[in-house]
């Protein structure tokens, strides 16, 4: 066990499945406090009863888009012991095709994946800022990379996380404070079980939060994998737009 981690106090949005407990279980693991926070105690519960060191879990139930419950946790939590690091995790998608296109639905994406982060960043900044440290890690996507077919929302959700950290970094330093944003591809979670096309690249949500701590511990800015996938995007979105025009016309739905 690293004796630095082991006196980190984690705080995990989304943390009642997928990508979120992998990441209590992965800090857990190395002896950390781990504060969880997702809407239902009764899952939030289970899963800190599964912690590899039980103790160091606390539960915070809130939904991340009502700002009351997000200053709540968030203030129970610093009342136990000062956030350390902020993994804001929480996120869904829900596919924007021609036909399923709702400005309400979009609306409602934007408040979980994209307006929770910034609310949570607005109530953790006062307690960060007065310490003059702290680390606050988002979870985006290398869908953020480019627009694909039916994934307006979702890409454009993730695509905002990635530039609110890139401006909010310089400042942030500044004052002590590190930013990360975190793109993954395709983890396996209860999350992308519902999704009915091809995941290139597939990696288990335990092995993703492996990768995240270390990369976080180390200092990263922006983690990105599975490498293969990360690539993939990336050559994509620097296509010329009437080559990419082509690429993505074949995944339009027959």
């Amino acid at each position: 066990m690293n004796s630095s981690q082991a006196r980190t106090h984690a705080w995990i949005t989304g943390a009642s499945s997928g990508l979120g407990a992998a990441l209590a279980n992965s800090y857990s693991a190395d002896g950390a406090q781990v504060a969880l926070t997702a809407r239902s105690r009764d899952r939030l519960d289970a899963c800190a009863a599964a912690l590899p060191t039980p103790g160091n879990g606390s539960v915070h139930p809130a939904d991340v888009t009502r700002r009351d419950e997000l200053s709540d946790a968030i203030s129970a939590i610093e009342n136990t012991a000062p956030i350390d690091l902020a993994i804001l995790n929480a996120g869904t998608y829900t596919p924007t095709s021609l036909d399923e296109w709702n400005t309400a639905s979009i609306r409602d994406l934007f408040e979980t994946n994209f307006f929770s982060v910034t609310t949570s960043i607005e109530l953790l900044l006062p307690y960060m800022r007065a310490r003059g440290r702290g680390h606050i890690a988002v979870v985006a996507s290398v869908a953020g990379d480019i627009g694909l077919p039916y994934a307006a929302s979702y890409s454009a959700s993730k695509a905002a996380l990635n530039r609110i950290c890139q401006s909010l970094r310089p400042e942030l330093e500044r004052e002590g404070i590190r930013i990360s944003v975190i793109n993954p591809g395709f983890v396996r979670t209860p999350l992308t079980s519902l999704n009915t096309f091809p995941m290139p690249f597939l990696i288990d949500a335990d092995r993703a939060a492996n990768i995240i701590r270390d990369k976080l511990a180390r200092g990263h800015f922006e983690i990105r994998f599975p490498w293969r996938m990360s690539v993939a995007m990336r050559l994509l979105a620097a296509l010329p737009p009437s080559l990419t025009l082509l690429l993505t016309r074949r995944m339009l739905r027959q």
